[in-house]
């Protein structure tokens, strides 16, 4: 199977404008997530979808491919679907991965081995990653997404809520779900008039839709920091982690 990777890249962000041109040590976030998809020998082509002429420079400065997509994409999903659409030799691939533009630390071994999980399950629509959750508070926090799977590695939820349920402490089975995401390119293609589920709906989060009607999704456990940068707090915690 061949896979193709494209990181969707919005310029505007409400709590942090302009995040992914911020620099962490000289480079900018955007620049560190391109350089480490760019070194991953898992897909054939890489491009950047965004919307603003800042970050297609950047990109193109960089050496690499820009697909221009509309600032009316409600999150990185759409933009994929409306990259696919704009560039319809990219849907002969069979894999598509998505890398946010907003985690720098995504490793080039974690997007393998996403990939690696949806090329074996002939089943699966799609396939993400996670971590071991450690840190009590971040078991508690809403902001985490926590996600649990069988001995096969297929996803049976993701939650805000701590799961699973522990009395006291972090249980050995705690997972923190990472944004990384490999789809099916038909899977994807026929996500784009998808209606909303209740579930969805209740916890806010996408992948809970493909769950609930029944499709199948591997999870990927890898070693990555999750290090995601939404505030100028979270990018001075990333140049601490690079030090």
């Amino acid at each position: 199977m061949n896979a193709i990777c494209i990181i969707p890249a919005r310029f505007n962000s409400s709590r942090f404008p302009g995040k992914l041109l911020a620099k962490a040590l000289g480079k900018t976030i955007l620049q560190r997530t391109f350089e480490n998809a760019r070194s991953c020998a898992a897909f054939k082509k890489l491009y950047v979808a965004t919307d603003h002429e800042y970050i297609a420079k950047h990109i193109e400065e960089l050496g690499g491919d820009v697909i221009w997509t509309s600032s009316s994409c409600a999150n990185g999903t759409q933009r994929l679907i409306e990259a696919l659409q704009k560039k319809p030799e990219l849907q002969q691939a069979d894999i598509v991965l998505n890398v946010q533009g907003d985690h720098p630390c995504t490793s080039p071994e974690a997007m393998e081995a996403v990939i690696s999980l949806l090329q074996e399950d002939k089943e699966a629509v799609m396939s993400t990653a996670a971590i071991p959750l450690k840190d009590l508070k971040h078991f508690h926090s809403p902001h985490i997404v926590k996600c649990v799977f069988d001995q096969h590695q297929n996803a049976l939820y993701f939650s805000r809520a701590p799961i699973p349920y522990c009395r006291e402490g972090v249980p050995n089975g705690a997972y923190h779900h990472l944004g990384l995401y490999a789809y099916r390119t038909s899977f994807l293609l026929s996500s784009l008039e998808k209606a909303l589920t209740p579930l969805q709906l209740q916890e806010d989060l996408e992948q809970l839709n493909v769950l609930e009607k029944g499709l199948r999704i591997k999870i990927a456990i890898v070693n990555d920091p999750p290090f995601g940068v939404d505030t100028p707090e979270d990018l001075a915690l990333l140049e601490a982690h690079l030090l």
